[in-house]
């Protein structure tokens, strides 16, 4: 026997003495023996010590029996599966006993033994088995019982048991569900709380198996919704002659009929409100019949006397309106927009009721009872925008009841006067107009309020009424005279205060901004003092950004408003902003600055002007793209308005904006403004700088790095400068064939660099489509003999230009692109680059007599051998079937079944490119033949399933209407190809190394990444268990994958986190693994940068999962987050990414304690 089994028989002993204390110390003893982790104990110590703790679990001495029930607890670590098979069966057989003492013992001692159990993640089979037992074995206890305490006890187990380990409760839901409702009929309301917080729990951990029991579930719900005894709704009339009668005789004959303490009924109907929530946000599938049932209940029951009900069944209705809004691109065409419609017809009709049921509470004695209407009323007006229009005499007599309701919290106003703004934003604006005269004077009143939080409020209500009731470009309905001076004077008022908050202060100039902007004609005389009160703002630090954006609506506005009594000072204030390190106000600034151009731009003063572009160089500049953009944009609107200050400052500016152009990071915004303002600069007349100095300052890059050899220009660089050629010709278009001969010129020249003739090649694509049919002719030769360039970039830009200028003369050019293409097959890749240039650029009409040759000469490209080649092929069938999409695309549809694996491949990359992200007049046409495409995923070769998967996700990405109704169909292809496929990984030798090469992987990866795409568009018909099984594979599968799948779970910690939390244990385990793997030793550099970048992709995920609000609540989920703290790499890593708020989207950084 070994030492410890030695010492461990001697306490075992001891524990039989007839001494209390004996009995108790030795106990005491085998819990710190138990508590060692060396402790090991053999098979037959193992039945002894169980043995002997269950016996004393009966002991005489309560303290004997607390601290042997508490010794289970490390026991169950420390002996074999069996041992705990029989701890748990002795403790359920306790549950029945006769004696409450050792029914409440073996309870406890049933949690504490399911809170030591491994974690089902772990793998092992332990926690599964013994709550199958347990929950066997409480359900006959429950069901053979009469004893309610016993039958709550027994409840609260399972229930707890559920939150840990869930499948074994599903074995028994069978049993349960029944047992649940037998005992909702005992006359017992404690009795029937726990039973239907049971069937909460059941419905929101395991939605899809409690499928079977929706409707027995949902009958008992609305069966003790309304089960309140000791209370009866009469009618109307009732309650009206109860409200007149005196409150305090009234409340002393309710306290002599009952005492609130003795009626536990409330409970009952809050349980049943809460599972109706549970049921209706789990199941969404079921929401048009749970809608016809639930709805009407739940509205009669808005009339519920207790708030804490009331609060839970508004929650219930809530939930409900939430499902019904329709998912993200569901109103992508005519017909979903149909569907969506009539889905919400039924909702539609039922508003009246609503509005009749809530009429009485919205002036609620209550105020938290009046807060539950507001939340419940603006979801309503979000799902249904204007079916609350012929209600709002209602609507509006309950604000107002709200808004002059001093007595109660100041919440309650905020809720009122929130509800407001988004009903002024939902509904029609004539809705309003008959009621403004008393909706008005309390949101006056509360304007001027000393709680800086409802006067806020209040200037946002202000601002969406004259923005709502009074829209610019529309004649005005309603005669703003009565209002304007009011709201002027109240608003002027609280600015002119010194001791005004900041929040309110920054309102009330944003306000002052909508109402000189919407109504600045009606407000007279007043109108000078309070442009020179938004000057004085302007002047102060503190509040120059507000009103910097509020000059910027007066500037707007289409009153044409007179501003030259400021504009002399306005203009060097704003000129001094740009020196400004604050970003933000600098982009205020500019936007208020080319407003101001745009609407004054003839009155503003030279000498001003000047002062504000003499800043701008410094802004046309790299390092703030976004603030270049703007700078430029103001530069062209400033251009044809103030011409002669732009000569003496447009030397500067151009260099600045030359550099820029030579930037490879330039976006298109940016590089569209610059556009706009070199026409500007030509435009005028006469113009500031002339069209050949301003082409020769743009092409002087190019020409002198082939003179003296410096750096090489980026390609991109040759794209911008060529679109800024372009815009020149098109602004001068009689100097337009004068630069196309130059440039055909610089192409063909022997002498000219690369660099010269890509940029002619590119410019010539623009501009040689308005050059006329002379320089046309001499380019075709010029073209095709650059096509046999030794430069790559040379031959990629005459590909471009070929097909670009073929566009414009189809007649002359396609038949010979067409026979190029058939005569030169080296150059065939090329010539393919230029017919797609041209199909892309070519109108429709143009193309038809040519399509049939097109199409033939295609389907002979299907097959090459290179896959770059096939893309561009694909691409042209894509652009040809949009000359004639009705034939064409039956024709591309045949080609499946009658090509070979390459053709097949390129038939549906070609499906692909006629998805675009705006509609399109394919789209009904191309919906009818998707799901014979989508058929390819069953295709036996690999690179047709890729591409239909490629194919696929483009269409979930942009068009998901296309895709929705397939989803039931394509789901199950999908999930299939996230499995990982023995018989496609093999091993290659690598000389004496072997190396592993899965050809399945691309296609994986492809399927993953549609899964992420559903996530975005259609969360809504994704069965989310099913979804998060295949994310849970791809947690332990190749690099790649798991990349995808830790975003994947991040977006699902946020989007639905009820499911991701029943399976957090298992998620977990991956997450642990990939952030405490090590890489081997003499690895190369990449395997650690890898590495790393899986540990921040893996801890981003944790972050993600540890903002859902239970999920700490999970042992294994606390004990990895105690791993984190306790590792120093890991937990600085978890603080950095705390601290990026893109990392965790739509959450706040929490901590792991």
């Amino acid at each position: 026997m070994s030492t410890a089994a030695f010492h461990v028989a001697g306490l075992l002993e001891k524990m039989t003495s007839s001494d209390k204390d004996f009995r108790f110390m030795a106990t005491s003893d085998l819990m710190a023996e138990l508590q060692k982790d060396s402790i090991q104990l053999d098979e037959d110590s193992e039945r002894k010590v169980v043995k002997m703790l269950l016996r004393l679990l009966d002991d005489k001495n309560g303290e004997v029996q607390n601290l042997a029930v508490r010794c289970l607890g490390p026991l169950v670590g420390k002996v074999k599966e069996c041992q705990v098979e029989t701890i748990v069966d002795a403790l359920c057989a306790s549950m029945r006993s006769d004696k409450e003492q050792l029914r409440d013992i073996a309870g406890i001692g049933l949690n504490i033994v399911l809170s030591e159990l491994p974690p089902a993640a772990t793998g092992s089979g332990l926690a599964t088995n013994v709550c199958r037992k347990i929950t066997g074995q409480l359900t006959s206890a429950i069901a053979q019982q009469e004893d309610v305490a016993m039958q709550l006890e027994a409840l609260d187990i399972l229930s707890d048991m559920l939150s840990r380990v869930l499948r074994a409760g599903w074995l028994h839901l069978d049993r349960l569900v029944p047992l649940l409702e037998e005992f909702c009929g005992l006359e017992d309301d404690e009795l029937r709380e726990s039973c239907l917080q049971a069937c909460e729990a059941f419905l929101r951990k395991c939605p899809k198996e409690m499928g079977p029991h929706v409707p027995s579930v949902t009958s008992l719900c609305l069966q003790y919704l309304k089960h309140d005894p000791n209370y009866s709704y009469n009618s109307d009339e009732d309650e009206e002659q109860m409200e007149t009668e005196d409150s305090e005789s009234s409340e002393q004959e309710i306290e002599d009929a009952y005492s609130d303490d003795d009626d536990m009924s409330w409970k009952v109907r809050r349980a049943a409100a809460k599972c109706l929530a549970a049921l209706l946000g789990s199941r969404p599938d079921l929401l048009p019949d749970l809608h016809c049932s639930l709805a009407p209940a739940l509205v009669c029951r808005f009339q519920e006397r207790e708030d804490n009900v009331k609060a839970d069944v508004f929650a219930a209705y809530i939930v409900l309106l939430r499902q019904m809004r329709p998912p993200q691109g569901w109103l992508d065409t005519m017909e979903e927009s149909i569907l969506a419609d009539s889905s919400l017809q039924a909702l539609r009709g039922q508003v009246p009721l609503v509005m009749k049921a809530l009429q009485r509470q919205l002036k609620d004695r209550s105020a938290r009872a009046r807060q539950g209407c507001f939340n419940l009323l603006a979801e309503l007006s979000g799902v249904l925008p204007g079916s609350l229009a012929e209600h709002m005499p209602v609507l509006v007599s309950g604000i107002v009841f709200s808004l002059a309701d001093c007595s109660s919290s100041s919440t309650i106003r905020m809720d009122a006067l929130a509800f407001l703004q988004g009903l002024l934003g939902t509904e029609p604006a004539e809705a309003f107009h008959p009621h403004l005269p008393v909706l008005l004077p309390p949101v006056m009143a509360c304007v001027a309020d000393p709680f800086y939080k409802i006067a806020a409020e209040a200037l946002l209500v202000l601002q969406e009424l004259v923005r709502t009731l009074w829209p610019l470009g529309k004649a005005r309905v309603l005669d703003p005279t009565p209002y304007v001076v009011e709201m002027s004077k109240a608003t002027l008022a609280r600015l002119r205060a010194t001791d005004l908050d900041q929040e309110v202060k920054e309102q009330a100039i944003s306000f002052v901004g909508y109402l000189v902007g919407h109504l600045g004609d009606q407000l007279g005389d007043a109108l000078q003092p309070t442009l020179l009160l938004l000057l004085d703002h302007l002047r102060n630090e503190i509040t120059r950004l507000p009103a910097v954006k509020a000059l910027t609506l007066v500037a707007m506005s289409p009153l044409q408003l007179d501003l030259r009594p400021i504009l002399a000072e306005v203009l060097p204030i704003l000129a001094s902003f740009l020196r400004k390190n604050q970003r933000v106000l600098r982009l205020a600034t500019l936007a208020a600055l080319d407003a101001l151009a745009q609407s004054q731009g003839h009155s503003l003063p030279p000498p001003a002007v000047l002062t504000v572009l003499a800043e701008l160089p410094a802004l046309v500049s790299e390092s703030d793209m976004h603030v270049a953009q703007l700078a430029v944009d103001f530069l062209a609107t400033m251009t044809p308005v103030q011409p002669t200050c732009m000569v003496e400052v447009s030397g500067p500016v151009l260099v600045e904006l030359l550099q820029l152009l030579r930037s490879p990071l330039l976006p298109a915004s940016v590089l569209m403004a610059a556009e706009g303002f070199l026409q500007a600069l030509v435009g005028t007349r006469p113009p500031c700088v002339s069209y050949t100095e301003l082409l020769g300052l743009l092409t002087v890059p190019v020409y002198e790095q082939a003179r003296d050899g410096g750096p090489g220009l980026h390609k991109q660089v040759f794209h911008s400068l060529a679109r800024c050629v372009a815009a020149l010709s098109a602004a001068c278009p009689q100097e337009a064939a004068s630069t196309a001969n130059r440039l055909v010129g610089d192409a063909r020249s022997p002498h000219s660099s690369t660099g010269v003739k890509v940029l002619a090649f590119l410019s010539l694509a623009e501009v040689g489509q308005v050059a006329g049919p002379g320089p046309q002719r001499e380019l075709k030769a010029v073209l095709l003999d650059a096509l046999g360039s030794p430069s790559e970039d040379v031959r990629a830009a005459a590909s471009y230009a070929l097909g670009r200028v073929g566009a414009g003369n189809l007649p002359d050019f396609l038949p010979f692109l067409l026979a190029q293409i058939e005569a030169e097959p080296r150059r065939q890749y090329l010539l393919l680059q230029a017919l797609r240039e041209a199909l892309g650029a070519a109108p429709p009409d143009g193309l038809k007599p040519y399509a049939e040759d097109i199409w033939a000469l295609l389907f002979q490209h299907c097959e090459g051998t290179e896959e770059g080649t096939r893309g561009v092929v694909a691409e042209c069938i894509g652009k040809l079937v949009l000359v004639n999409p009705p034939f064409l695309l039956t024709r591309l549809q045949k080609q499946l079944s009658a090509g070979q694996p390459h053709t097949r491949s390129t038939v549906i990359t070609a499906v692909k490119f006629l998805i675009s992200d705006q509609p399109h007049p394919i789209d009904p046409l191309l919906k009818t033949f998707i799901g014979n495409f989508m058929e390819s995923l069953r295709d036996p070769d690999l690179s047709v399933r890729r591409a239909t998967l490629a194919f696929f996700n483009s269409a979930v990405h942009n068009k998901p209407s296309l895709v929705r109704d397939l989803l039931d169909t394509i789901l199950p292809l999908l999930y299939q190809e996230t499995k990982v496929r023995r018989d496609l990984i093999r091993e290659v030798e690598m000389g004496p190394f072997k190396h592993t090469v899965d050809d399945g992987l691309d296609v994986r990866k492809a399927a993953f990444e549609c899964m992420y795409s559903l996530l975005e568009s259609c969360l809504g018909q994704l069965d989310v268990s099913q979804f998060l099984s295949h994310v849970e594979d791809g947690l332990k599968d190749h690099y790649d994958v798991r990349m995808l799948t830790f975003i994947m779970l991040a977006r699902l910690a946020t989007l639905c986190p009820a499911p991701v939390l029943q399976r957090v244990d298992r998620l977990i385990e991956p997450l642990r693994a990939t952030c405490t793997a090590k890489v081997k030793a003499g690895s190369v550099k990449q395997e650690f940068e890898k590495q790393d970048e899986l540990k921040r992709s893996a801890m981003r995920a944790v972050a993600a999962l540890l903002t859902i609000p239970e999920a700490g609540r999970s042992p294994i989920m606390a004990d990895f987050a105690a791993q984190i703290r306790s590792n120093p790499e890991l937990a600085a890593l978890f603080e950095s990414i705390q601290k990026d708020p893109a990392s965790v989207p739509g959450a706040e950084p929490m901590e792991l304690s």
